[in-house]
């Protein structure tokens, strides 16, 4: 294959909402870029792009696919995404190696909360972007209404470059703004019959020419200065408008096309080659030390990884964009992550699962290679002299869902903890831990189809039967008020005994408030806790009760009772421990004989201290349609969620709220159900709060049942 060179390349992500015709727009342009011969459909199970079995049986992406199509001189790179919510992740890989967003909107649904969503990756990436309105032959298209929904949501910034004549059933003919022509597309797709523009469609064609000229004179100063001179500017001085204002994210044109039915798209991807800016022309990617990456073949080879895949027959596929110099086959390149040298065999060019062998990429290109030692999603490969050189990370989306997880099968125990941490490289938003204090295999993503997309892996593809159930809880506990306990550890079975007394008074711990005043502190230790929180131990011996010797056993003691704690077994927190007095034995006493008496002091203790339950508490934005605010709002307060505010966002509210974590089990699945899939939220830890009285007592009468079932 050709090696094409930065100014030949365009690099574009294909993203918007589930079904507005992302994997149909990128077969088309497979086929007008002569990659495939014959157009094939999610429907017929033949698209290029949804080709992994999963994907199959559930008729829509599930991963981002990388393509290309080679089109008027140029390279189209081009990445299919998901669209659903809970697939975010791809998005966000995808916009970071891409110079154009190209945001696909269903002309039957106008903006949705899908678009949203994307939209504010977008604009944080500060990615240049254009809407294409598609299924425009649908009876229910309205690309009038959708203009509307779009100008209200992003503004003036958004410009009509083409409309469509006849949206609807028997759709085939558009008006070009950016060309001043009409084109009539043949029933199944293919070259246009270009025509002027008829008389009864000239003035509206002439009205959005005026708005998309003064947008393109609005991008440099120049060409404001030339159209107010002029009161217009010129072909030339409108192109160079145009091509710049897209880039500096000044203009956000709308094109229209019928994916379906290969109508527009050969005229989508001409001005993709004409309009969208090159890897030169936007805003630079930087290192992590803030340097500017230039796209510079002259020197020393700057790669990042953003994608990672596992092929059947092939292994793992790494995808990589080239930032600085180039690649060829049998390069040796470090690896600035893990330090390690890494040879990159083959080099591919990619188009699904079709893949042509390359023999070098040039920089602001996008290729694959195979079988890396060390090399993972969020790498950066480098030649010597760039060696320790990092692009700026993808910065992945917080976790929202999630499920305990065990193997069905216990003997598949170890093959599970391999086989997620193989998934979790592929999909780095998929994220696991074996919690030793909830004593569960814990398994978080974007939502309920997510982790059910994981299952559906594990069992079909790499054959581990696993079962889900509902998570514990991370509860914490802690205590109100100061209490005093003794215990006496006495073990007497012929030989050495054991023996071991300790006097004990705990405290509540707060921050910046003096620990304790009735004993006087000769030596205190102050603890920093795993799991959040304080300890603080203060050895208040007088007169050698004790010896210092035996302090540290009686520390280790509470603290093992404070990883588990005495209410439910949950870590205990903010907790000052006295040790004030005690007895020892000149012969009997050793270190477990004061383990055992500061643990069972501790435990005794806590029960007098006024012990109190906290669980975790979240803050929750939904962003919800403004019609379904009410059943959503209804819903949190039985989620006994406190409502902190509401923002108005174009046709959607974001509800902010506190909401505790025992109450977010599912909540994407209702979510989902009360809105029809309309909106979305994300979630985030704040804080521990008390939980109240009724649900303390539920949750120490389960841990009590719960013990008596272990007994």
């Amino acid at each position: 294959m050709k090696v094409y060179q930065t100014n030949e390349l365009k690099n574009i992500a294909l993203v918007g909402g589930a079904k507005s015709g992302k994997t149909t727009l990128a077969e088309a342009m497979l086929f007008e870029g002569g990659v495939i011969k014959r157009r094939g459909s999610v429907d017929d199970k033949n698209a290029v792009s949804d080709y992994r079995e999963i994907e199959l049986d559930r008729q829509a992406s599930v991963f981002s696919t990388v393509l290309y199509a080679e089109y008027n001189g140029f390279k189209i790179n081009m990445i299919d995404t998901p669209g659903f919510d809970d697939f975010i992740g791809e998005v966000t890989a995808a916009l970071k190696v891409s110079d154009t967003a190209v945001m696909l909107i269903n002309s039957q649904n106008g903006v949705e909360v899908g678009t949203e969503i994307t939209w504010r990756q977008i604009a944080a990436l500060e990615k240049p972007a254009m809407f294409l309105v598609n299924q425009l032959e649908h009876e229910k298209a309205n690309f009038d209404e959708t203009l509307r929904q779009l100008k209200a949501q992003f503004g003036g910034k958004t410009v009509v470059a083409q409309y469509p004549v006849n949206a609807g059933i028997g759709f085939d003919t558009v008006v070009d703004v950016l060309k001043m022509k009409m084109y009539k597309f043949p029933e199944d797709g293919g070259k246009p019959e270009v025509s002027d523009i008829p008389d009864g469609e000239k003035d509206k064609a002439d009205e959005y020419r005026n708005e998309l000229i003064e947008a393109a004179a609005e991008s440099d100063e120049a060409l404001m200065e030339a159209f107010f001179e002029n009161g217009s500017l010129s072909d030339e001085e409108l192109a160079r408008g145009i091509n710049q204002g897209i880039a500096t994210r000044t203009m956000f044109p709308v094109m229209c096309a019928s994916a379906k039915n290969n109508q527009g798209v050969g005229r989508f991807m001409e001005a993709v080659t004409e309009n969208l800016p090159g890897p030169k022309e936007v805003t630079p990617e930087k290192d992590t030390e803030g340097n500017e990456l230039s796209f510079d073949d002259s020197k020393d080879t700057v790669a990042f990884v953003f994608k990672t895949a596992v092929e059947p027959h092939l292994g793992e596929l790494s995808f990589f964009r080239v930032y600085e110099g180039s690649i060829a086959e049998s390069d040796d390149l470090i690896n600035s992550d893990s330090d390690s040298k890494e040879r990159l065999s083959q080099l591919f060019i990619v188009a699904g699962k079709n893949r042509q062998k390359v023999e070098k990429v040039m920089p602001g290109d996008i290729a694959a290679t195979i079988k890396l030692k060390d090399t993972k999603t969020n790498h950066t490969l480098t030649g010597p002299k760039n060696q320790g050189v990092k692009v700026a990370p993808i910065v992945f989306p917080d976790p929202k869902h999630r499920f305990a997880v065990k193997a069905k099968n216990t003997s598949d125990e170890e093959k599970l903890g391999t086989v997620l941490r193989e998934m979790n490289s592929i999909d780095p938003t998929l994220l696991f831990e074996q919690s030793k204090e909830l004593k569960q295999m814990i398994l978080s993503g974007q939502g309920e189809m997510h982790l059910n997309v994981a299952k559906w892996m594990l069992e079909n593809i790499h054959k581990v039967e696993i079962e889900f159930f509902s998570p514990k809880i991370p509860y914490r506990e802690t205590i109100t008020k100061n209490a005093k306990s003794t215990y006496r550890h006495k073990k007497q079975s012929g030989g050495a005994g054991q023996f071991g007394e300790v006097y004990m008074m705990i405290e509540p711990y707060e921050e910046g408030k003096p620990n304790q005043t009735e004993f006087p502190v000769r030596k205190q230790e102050e603890h920093d806790l795993d799991w959040g929180g304080k300890l603080v131990f203060n050895n208040c011996i007088v007169g050698g009760a004790i010896d210092a010797r035996f302090m540290p056993a009686i520390l280790k003691g509470v603290m093992e009772k404070m990883e588990e704690g005495p209410l439910t077994g949950s870590y205990a927190r903010d907790i000052v421990v006295n040790i004030y007095d005690g007895k020892m034995h000149p012969v009997d006493s050793n270190e477990i004989s004061f383990k055992l008496a500061g643990r069972n002091a501790f435990r005794e203790a806590f029960k007098n201290a006024g012990p109190k339950i906290m669980e975790p508490i979240y803050d929750v934005e939904v962003m919800v349609p403004e019609e379904k605010m009410g059943d959503v709002m209804t819903d949190l307060q039985g989620r006994r969620a406190i409502i902190m505010g509401m923002d108005s966002e174009g046709n959607y509210q974001r509800i902010r709220a506190k909401v505790p974590l025992a109450e977010m089990n599912r909540y994407s699945t209702s979510l989902s159900s009360l809105t029809s899939g309309r909106a979305t939220y994300g979630m985030k830890f704040a804080e521990y709060q008390q939980v109240p009285m009724d649900i303390q007592e539920q949750l120490l009468k389960a841990y009590e049942e719960e013990q008596k079932e272990e007994e």
